[in-house]
């Protein structure tokens, strides 16, 4: 049995339900956004989310830049998800879990903030990535049009790398950088791209562009 972690709808959106994507700004802030999902979020089996509109499971979605490239994956006919395979993806992510929780707790068995801990953990699991990346959270993804994103919100996140990345499960993941040019024509020739990724590729300068600034730092 699946624990994974959700906010209320209400909790998480209690102004407007955005679509889409929406990068940090005057109408959402990360700060706020980040307190709604730490006070206000809880585990509950994932059978249940799955299932519920009223509640948001919250997915870590990592884009990983290079010199101004993006990391693309492929889901391969050998993973166990079969409504994934040979789609094409520029995000790892997935379920916040309780063996996320940090050291540092809420009461009631509540994190004040597990998301790092699962991202680090889905890149682990996805990718070989040299311990000088650097990770910001740059938005939110959200759509509503179809029953598995209704259930579902994005953490837009930049992984901004310097040397080599790898696929760890070769037999079921296939993984290349790519220019922003190449996507863009995937994508108008009809690619099978994740929804996420479909929505944040027409963004992509504006993701680079913060991948530019994290390097900075």
């Amino acid at each position: 049995m699946e624990f994974v972690y959700v906010v209320p709808r209400d909790t998480l959106f209690p102004e407007y339900y955005p679509h889409g994507v929406e990068f940090f700004g005057k109408a959402l802030s990360e700060a706020t956004l980040q307190g709604r999902i730490s006070e206000g979020g809880f585990f509950v089996e994932r059978s249940y989310a799955e299932i519920a509109p009223t509640l948001k499971q919250v997915i870590p979605y990592s884009i990983v830049v290079r010199d101004s490239q993006v990391f693309l994956l492929k889901r391969t006919r050998a993973g166990g998800e079969k409504r994934l395979h040979d789609k094409l993806s520029i995000g790892v992510g997935g379920h916040i879990n309780p063996v996320d929780l940090g050291e540092t707790s809420a009461p009631h068995g509540r994190s004040r903030n597990p998301i790092p801990a699962a991202t680090r953990r889905e890149l682990e699991e996805e990718l070989k990535i040299g311990p000088e990346a650097l990770v910001r959270t740059v938005g939110i993804l959200n759509d509503d049009s179809n029953p598995v994103g209704a259930v579902h919100v994005g953490l837009v996140q930049i992984l901004t790398v310097q040397g080599a990345v790898e696929v760890r499960e070769t037999d079921q993941l296939q993984g290349r950088f790519a220019d922003p040019a190449e996507l863009r024509g995937l994508l108008k020739g009809g690619a099978d791209f994740e929804s996420w990724s479909g929505l944040l590729i027409p963004h992509l300068d504006q993701l680079l562009s913060q991948a530019v600034a994290l390097a900075a730092l």
